[in-house]
């Protein structure tokens, strides 16, 4: 909620059942500014109990979500202010990074509660809670149970994908594990563009719920996907209204065909973060012998995890059949390498070792 001092000032309360979330919530915050990284940070905290809060100063600058789609939809010109910011934000990004890196063994890196977004999700009820066996999915030419729609074999805008989403969920759940050695960051592990504001001077992050020392590949991965890729998710049906999309069945091949495409901010996104943040963090990897052979496969694995556990994709209320079956594409094309590695795409392009 909202309360308004004598002054004048407005402020933003938040209220928490546990009083452990307060502190960690408060802590996060702490450690990211300590780290360098502009963020919003409480100006007071309450533990005690039955008065859980924190409380911050109102932001009235929109988030940087808000900004970048109502660029994308004409209803602001400001893309080159955008994307200087956007490449500030990226270089700062990959000098935290780099002075804050630091090997973490396995046991403090399951700790770390960045895990919740990608290997708790694939483990901890929600994938069975989405997708049992027995759903039935609408899609653009029938239904098909979810039994049938995980052991088929993709082919997406004529690019043959390796493995079936049953596949692809036993690789990320073997390669998402958190009890595993890994070079870390300090990192706000959540940092999409709805939890960053748009500030007259940069960037400023908020909502540090996941922040903290964990995987620096991890890291990186909600921005990656949900800055660049998942407008669909957000906007289901305002780009339904202009998506082509059909499916072919093929025994147990399904052939998509679809035109979803990036907009230029999009792609603005995916640049900066690919060229300013990853390949370095890969130089910098190699240079330290840190890089394990599988990272490609790791990034892949939690990119997975962004279209296919953040929402139901068998929700029909929430998605209608050309979104759901957009994103079960989508969830194949992040999850799993193209057969024999014959096409390229854009993701494999990025993901490709720049050392």
């Amino acid at each position: 909620g909202f309360l308004t001092l004598e002054d004048g000032r407005r402020l933003f309360f938040k209220t928490h059942v546990e009083s452990d979330t307060v502190i960690d919530e408060y802590y996060n915050a702490q450690q990211m500014a300590d780290a360098g990284y502009p963020i919003l940070q409480p100006i007071y905290r309450s533990g005690e109990v039955g008065r859980q809060v924190l409380i911050y100063p109102v932001i009235d600058d929109p988030s940087v979500f808000d900004v970048a789609w109502a660029i994308e939809n004409g209803q602001r010109d400001d893309l080159d202010a955008l994307t200087e910011k956007q490449h500030a934000a990226d270089d700062l990004l990959f000098s935290i990074y780099r002075r804050t890196l630091a090997w973490q063994p396995a046991a403090d890196s399951a700790k770390a509660p960045i895990h919740q977004l990608f290997y708790h999700r694939l483990t901890g009820g929600r994938l069975d809670r989405f997708y049992p066996d027995d759903a039935v999915l609408t899609l653009p030419d029938g239904t098909a149970r979810m039994d049938e729609i995980r052991r088929v074999k993709w082919v997406i805008n004529g690019i043959h994908y390796a493995d079936s989403l049953n596949t692809i969920i036993a690789n990320a759940i073997a390669r998402l594990n958190p009890a595993r050695d890994v070079p870390s960051v300090i990192g706000h592990g959540d940092a999409h563009n709805g939890n960053v504001f748009y500030c007259s001077d940069g960037l400023m992050y908020f909502d540090p719920a996941f922040a903290g020392r964990h995987s620096v590949l991890l890291d990186l991965v909600k921005p990656l996907f949900h800055n660049v890729f998942a407008m669909w998710m957000y906007f289901p049906n305002e780009v339904r209204s202009w998506l082509r999309i059909s499916l072919r069945r093929d025994g147990d091949v399904w052939r998509v065909d679809h035109d979803y495409r990036l907009h230029p901010v999009r792609m603005m996104f995916f640049e900066s973060k690919i060229e300013r943040v990853l390949h370095l963090v890969v130089r910098e990897l190699q240079c330290l012998g840190w890089l394990d052979a599988d990272w490609q496969d790791v990034l892949r694995s939690a990119l997975f995890c962004c279209p296919f556990l953040t929402m139901n994709l068998a929700d029909s209320v929430k998605f209608p059949p050309e979104i759901r079956l957009l994103g079960l594409s989508m969830a194949v094309e992040m999850g799993s390498d193209t057969k024999n590695g014959e096409e390229s795409t854009l993701l494999a392009s990025a993901l490709a070792d720049r050392g």
